[in-house]
């Protein structure tokens, strides 16, 4: 066997032994992409890697793509999709807009808790600022996501349940920031011991105080 036979062998059956193996090249780079991402960094992760990893070329990547940036998007874009079937099978059936508040404080966290290489890159590299200037997490599915959330707001605001005079698009923007704060932190915590250490119970319950604090009190 010649040297070039042993290579294609030896990708072959690195290929085959992919979880991700008979699927299409486009999802074998977003998985690809999604763990080197989780494991080493988006900065530390080369497209090259990615493609090798997925058992194609960097120039399929460029294809799909078109960059790395363009992947993490993707990533993202994928994920939201899911997440936001979720959260309207979530509201379905709920009449109180308080409650479905609270229904999305529940199904965002679970959603990511499935998914442990999601849950790494979406606290620690979505909101980073890329070259362009571009914000990687200000894709449609995220403002999907943002579009739901306040006509939640909005309903709770017509309902009487929020305290006058507030804001909504800042309430909305202090709860997402403080529940993703809280879940960057306890990654953090697990990772390099920083000091936050705390349950999910305990973010919800924090969540939930601030939540009340909101509350109109008639």
């Amino acid at each position: 066997m010649t040297p070039m036979k042993r290579t294609e062998t030896s990708r072959t059956a690195r290929t085959t032994d992919s979880p991700t193996f008979g699927t299409s090249s486009h999802d074998r780079m977003l998985h690809a992409a999604k763990s080197l991402f989780a494991s080493q960094g988006y900065e530390n992760t080369s497209t090259v890697a990615i493609a090798r990893a997925a058992g194609t070329s960097e120039s399929q990547l460029m294809k799909h793509f078109g960059s790395k940036e363009g992947l993490l998007q993707a990533i993202f874009d994928h994920a939201w999709q899911k997440i936001n079937q979720s959260v309207r099978q979530a509201l379905q059936g709920l009449a109180s807009p308080t409650d479905k508040l609270n229904s999305l404080a529940v199904v965002l966290p679970t959603a990511l808790e499935r998914d442990s290489e999601l849950k790494l890159i979406f606290l620690l590299e979505a909101r980073h600022v890329r070259k362009r200037g571009d914000i990687v997490a200000l894709s449609q599915g995220f403002m999907e996501f943002i579009g739901i959330f306040d006509a939640v707001l909005g309903d709770m605001r017509s309902a009487g349940q929020l305290r006058p005079g507030l804001n909504l698009q800042a309430v909305r923007s202090g709860l997402i920031g403080l529940f993703e704060g809280m879940l960057r932190d306890q990654l953090l915590a697990r990772r390099i011991n920083y000091p936050a250490h705390y349950s999910s119970k305990e973010v919800g319950d924090v969540f939930n105080t601030a939540l009340r604090s909101l509350l109109s009190n008639e």
